[in-house]
């Protein structure tokens, strides 16, 4: 056993340990100050300290650091799929060209989700309103056949009036069977051409026209088509309003709930509609966020939590040695600490390069899938990774600073 006395000139800790057994440790006299450890942070040798001890033990560290990169990964993940659908379906209804929809006064604000309950022929009523350019009528609906996407029927003449469409090739529908995809869709999988057969609502449709992304649905078909597959004859989902000026659109909105039968209809100018796009109008958004990263924090505490308090155990001599030398319980606290934060690091940087990969791999099965990642949501999972971590290291580091280091010493 080492004796230390305090008239002797201080010691400071120069090797690590790398083997099971007795520990190898150097002693080098660096002053006058007896018996002492310098504080954490302080002494390089300490930091060579808290790399070997990882390294001791590769495969549990490699361990620690995959369970911090699952945390980051789901984390990070399902709000890049949620953030990325939400923005998308924005850019795409704010490049229809409307200023005002109307719709019925217990619509969703979520295209495709209400069906179709108004009138078609609403829209010539309204197209004759002052301050009215276009009224477009659309058939909104939601499938799930393939892929869970939104298709648009449409009248071509009035929605191509709100804002044309720019043909990359082909051009408009030339009978009931044909559709128009935009060139996000006509590249998917090995590519779609001008004239190809998809079946959508168990009824092949040839492509007539791909054109530039952004005009509501990547799929367009003429709305007598879709009301007669849907089973909406005469009916329409919402109606798209353009202003021959903005700044009627309040003149607009009081005109139609001006009319009789109208009263009770909503009508939301694009910027409105595009505002509830949010996390917390959609149902069970934060819910799921909010489970998702508690059972990643859970996963994350647990794992740094097994891994540290295994390590202090294994180390019970070594702590012993640290303490007889005068090491403080801060130092030993900030020891183990100092491992978690490596192990957390790595495990960030592992988690965010791995949601990248995600991000492709989703983008070579689904190439309209929206994924999302901002730096907002890095910075938050990253922080609430370090805390899961840390968090796990709390009472391993405390139960090692309180060890006896007389019976830490014998301890064999």
């Amino acid at each position: 056993m080492f004796l230390f006395h305090q008239p002797l000139a201080a010691l400071r800790l120069g090797a690590s340990f790398l083997r099971p057994g007795p520990v190898a440790v150097t002693l080098e006299k660096v002053g006058s100050d007896a018996g002492t450890c310098l504080r954490p942070g302080h002494d390089p040798h300490m930091n060579k300290l808290v790399l070997a001890n990882l390294l001791h033990r590769p495969l549990r560290s490699l361990i620690s650091v995959f369970a911090v990169a699952i945390e980051v990964v789901m984390i990070l993940s399902i709000v890049a799929i949620f953030m990325g659908m939400l923005d998308d379906t924005k850019d795409r209804t704010n490049g229809i060209g409307a200023d005002l929809v109307v719709s019925p006064s217990n619509a969703s604000f979520m295209n495709g989700v209400s069906g179709a309950s108004m009138n078609a022929k609403l829209a010539g009523f309204l197209a004759k309103l002052p301050h009215v350019a276009v009224a477009a009528p659309v058939i909104s609906n939601f499938s799930m056949s393939g892929s869970v996407e939104v298709l648009y029927g449409i009248d071509y003449k009035s929605y191509n009036a709100l804002k044309p469409f720019v043909f990359l090739a082909g051009g408009p529908f030339q009978g009931p069977y044909d559709m128009i995809v935009d060139d996000v869709f006509a590249g998917t999988g090995t590519g779609h051409h001008l004239g190809e057969s998809i079946r959508i609502l168990n009824h092949p449709f040839r492509i007539c026209g791909i054109v530039e992304s952004g005009k509501g649905g990547r799929k367009l078909i003429p709305i007598e088509t879709m009301a007669e597959l849907t089973g909406s004859d005469g009916k329409a989902s919402v109606i798209y309003i353009k202003a021959d000026n903005p700044a009627n659109d309040q003149v607009i909105m009081r005109e139609i709930h001006a009319a009789r039968g109208l009263q009770d209809y909503r009508v939301q100018t694009i910027a409105d509609i595009i505002s509830l796009y949010t996390p917390s109008r959609i149902p069970g958004f934060n819910l799921a966020l909010n489970v998702v990263i508690s059972i990643a924090v859970i996963v994350g505490f647990l794992v740094i939590f097994q891994s540290m308090y295994t390590a202090v155990l294994e180390r019970t001599r070594e702590i012993g040695i640290l303490k007889s030398l005068g090491c403080s319980r801060l130092t030993i606290v900030s020891v183990v600490l100092r491992e978690t934060a490596v192990l957390a690091v790595a495990g960030v940087l592992l988690g965010i390069v791995a949601t990248y990969g995600v991000r492709e791999l989703l983008h070579l099965k689904f190439a309209t899938f929206s994924f999302e990642m901002t730096a907002a949501w890095m910075v938050k999972g990253t922080l609430i990774a370090f805390t899961g971590a840390l968090g796990g290291a709390l009472y391993p580091s405390w139960m090692a600073s309180r060890k006896d280091p007389i019976d830490a010493l014998a301890y064999e």
